[in-house]
C-alpha cells in the first residue's frame, strides 16, 4: 500500500481504534432497538416499551424509543463516514464495538428494563422464564463474539508491532 492510499489499515493509532470501537457500539445497540421495537413491540405486539400504563402511553413511549435508535443511527453512521473519510476506521475494533453495542443493549434491556425497572416484559400471558433466559443469553452471546473479536484484533495488532 502506498502513502497516497492513506495509512495503513492493520495499524491505527490507539484513539483509532477506540473512535471504532465506540462509534461502531453506537451503531450495534441501535441496530439491535430497531429490531427489538419493530419485531416484539410492532411485528408481534408483544408489548411496548413502557407498559405500566395506558395503551396511549404504551405507544408515545414506543414513538421515543424508534426516535432514540434513529438519532443513534443517524449519529453513528455519520461518525461512521468520517472515519472512513479520514481512512482512520480500524474494520476490525469496528466490528468488535458493533456486537459489543448489540449485547450491551440486549443485557441492559434484559437486566434493568425487564427485570430490575420492570417497564416491561418480553411478553404477557406466559411463563416469561424462558423467554428471559433467550433473551438475556442472545445478549451475552453478542457480547462474547464482541469481546473475541476484540481480542483477535489486539493480537494482531501486537504481533504487528512486534514484526
Amino acid at each position: 500500500m502506498s502513502q497516497a492510499d492513506g495509512p495503513d489499515p492493520f495499524r491505527r493509532t490507539p484513539v483509532e481504534r477506540a473512535k471504532s470501537t465506540v462509534v461502531c457500539a453506537l451503531i450495534g445497540a441501535a441496530v439491535t432497538a430497531a429490531l427489538d421495537e419493530i419485531v416484539f413491540h410492532q411485528l408481534l405486539g408483544w408489548r411496548h416499551f413502557y407498559d405500566r400504563s395506558t395503551t396511549q402511553v404504551g405507544l408515545l413511549s414506543d414513538g421515543l424509543l424508534h426516535t432514540a435508535e434513529v438519532l443513534g443511527l443517524v449519529a453513528g453512521f455519520f461518525f461512521y463516514a468520517d472515519l472512513r473519510r479520514r481512512r482512520t476506521l480500524a474494520p476490525a475494533y469496528a466490528w468488535a464495538g458493533f456486537f459489543l453495542g448489540a449485547g450491551a443493549f440486549q443485557l441492559f434491556d434484559g437486566i434493568v428494563d425487564h427485570k430490575l425497572l420492570r417497564v416491561h416484559q418480553i411478553r404477557y400471558g406466559v411463563d416469561v422464564t424462558p423467554y428471559d433466559w433467550a433473551w438475556n443469553f442472545a445478549g451475552l452471546a453478542l457480547l462474547v463474539v464482541g469481546v473475541a473479536l476484540r481480542l483477535r484484533a489486539v493480537r494482531r495488532d501486537r504481533a504487528g508491532r512486534a514484526a
